[in-house]
């Protein structure tokens, strides 16, 4: 793939498959040469997330139901993706949770859940994908961290140390694997309109699920090292990270 268009890539593993933004992507990158293998835990949201990239003319959907919050179950998984798949040519990793900060305020064992979720879960799949990118001496891998993870809030702070530890894991995983031809991506959303912002207010930040799908895809093809989705997220960051701690901490973030 360092030799080619990534967005060429003709197998793709998708894990977290009926997420929205993993769902907006694939449908962008549906086409008669693709073959997608898509990792989710509940079976009817999968089978019609499925059907419905083999509506718009993808060569092939393969599907494999588990937990991803079971990391035993992990190496199988993934060995058998790249077994039916032929080769992964790319790895979208697009599962997470919110969580409840208010709960995990309260009970520690809210907050693993959360941490559990989004970082271990996340580097178990991202060390062996990256292993196997690096064997074949290429490979895209992708994952969707957020910009909840370059400065901890009050409002979600447990959220953004699960997605600010993957961020900096990512980024010396990239440091050890690019020189070897394997492409790692640090996705970082603003606010998406998805199920798991259903009960969070929205305003003019929020960006559709296709707006961030098109801005990863744009990022796999130039083979950026992070994108923040939409753009203007980085500049928001950039002068949020900039508050001094004395008044950052006085504010209701």
């Amino acid at each position: 793939m360092t030799k080619r268009d990534p967005l060429s890539a003709s197998r793709v593993l998708v894990l977290g498959a009926t997420s929205s933004i993993a769902i907006a992507t694939m449908r962008q990158l549906a086409a008669p040469n693709v073959h997608f293998m898509l990792v989710a835990r509940n079976r009817e949201r999968l089978t019609a997330v499925a059907q419905d990239l083999r509506t718009r003319g993808s060569l092939a959907v393969d599907t494999w139901v588990t937990d991803l919050d079971d990391t035993n179950l992990h190496p199988e998984m993934l060995a058998a993706s790249a077994e039916r798949l032929g080769r992964i040519d790319l790895a979208l990793i697009a599962h997470g949770v919110l969580g409840d900060q208010q709960a995990a305020d309260a009970d520690f064992e809210v907050a693993a859940a959360i941490l559990h979720t989004n970082f271990m879960s996340a580097v178990s799949l991202a060390t062996w994908l990256a292993n196997y990118f690096q064997a074949q001496r290429a490979g895209t891998l992708a994952v969707i961290s957020s910009v909840a993870g370059d400065r901890g809030r009050k409002s979600n702070y447990v959220y953004g140390a699960s997605k600010g530890a993957l961020s900096i894991f990512l980024e010396g995983l990239r440091n050890r694997v690019d020189r070897e031809g394997v492409h790692v991506l640090t996705i970082k959303p603003g606010f998406v309109a998805t199920p798991m912002t259903a009960d969070v207010p929205h305003n003019a930040l929020f960006a559709s699920p296709e707006r961030v799908a098109s801005g990863i895809l744009k990022a796999v093809q130039a083979r950026r090292d992070v994108v923040y989705v939409p753009w203007f997220w980085r500049w928001i960051m950039l002068l949020v990270c900039a508050i001094p701690d004395r008044f950052f901490k006085k504010m209701n973030l």
